[in-house]
């Protein structure tokens, strides 16, 4: 499965974290482009509205959501996990980057 990123924004931000952390992010990304839909606990959650999570765990716990689209999967946001919840105001970015792709 392609893999593909939504905007630079998402890459700032992989390369912003620590180097632990980034190689995580980019395993898990590969673990994505190998099983794709079938990923699933603990790497990956379905979340609301057609996103999905993948799940980075460690000293910074990360998430990137993504959504399925054509024949891969595009990243569309990315954060540091600070509360147990999603925070809505991620969740809203992330949604409204997903209907962008969707009525592109």
């Amino acid at each position: 499965m392609e893999i593909h990123f939504f905007d630079k924004k998402i890459e700032k931000f992989i390369s912003s974290l620590d180097q632990s952390t980034i190689a995580k992010v980019l395993r898990t990304i590969d673990l994505l482009t190998k099983f794709g839909h079938t990923l699933g606990m603990p790497h990956s959650k379905p979340l609301m509205g057609g996103l999905f999570e993948l799940r980075i765990r460690g000293v910074q716990e990360v998430r990137i959501l993504y959504a399925f689209h054509s024949h891969g999967a595009i990243l569309v946001h990315g954060f540091v996990k600070k509360s147990q919840k999603i925070p809505e105001r991620e969740l809203s970015v992330a949604l409204s980057k997903k209907k962008l792709l969707d009525e592109g």
